[in-house]
């Protein structure tokens, strides 16, 4: 039950503690797990139950972030070299940022600079209502 509230708490404080398998790692390091509960007991305090719990959070979010990276390690770096040809507070065009990029394919430019960077928020439309309009600029954030 005390996982169960764990969970729901860490899940109403930021959403993406419903996407994190906390149960999963609880299982694979139960004995410590139960080891630092008998601990906290003889002391009479959290803390060695808070550390642990921190510290098998970090494990997952480190895995995720790792397997994040493998998947989108093409990604990365060709919003990295997009970021770097733009400039803060300047509106681009689609085809501006092509031209610098030196690209022709569209679907190439939409599929691996422009959707990556706008789901990660690292730019930003300036019709985001308008996403097809021939006016739409993007904007580093």
């Amino acid at each position: 039950m005390a996982r169960l509230w764990h969970t729901a708490i860490l899940s109403k404080w930021k959403h993406v503690f419903e996407f994190i398998p906390i149960e999963s790692q609880i299982e694979k390091f139960q004995d410590e797990y139960y080891d630092a509960i008998a601990r906290c007991h003889v002391s009479g305090e959290s803390t060695i139950f808070i550390e642990f719990m921190l510290s098998q959070i970090d494990r997952i979010l480190e895995d995720i972030s790792l397997q994040m990276n493998e998947e989108n390690e093409q990604f990365s770096e060709t919003v990295r070299k997009m970021l770097e040809i733009m400039e803060y507070d300047t509106p681009y065009t689609r085809k501006t940022l092509m031209e610098k990029l030196g690209l022709k394919s569209r679907d190439g430019f939409r599929r691996n600079y422009l959707q990556p960077a706008l789901e990660m928020n690292l730019i930003q439309m300036t019709l985001p209502d308008k996403p097809n309009s021939r006016n739409q600029r993007y904007m580093k954030v």
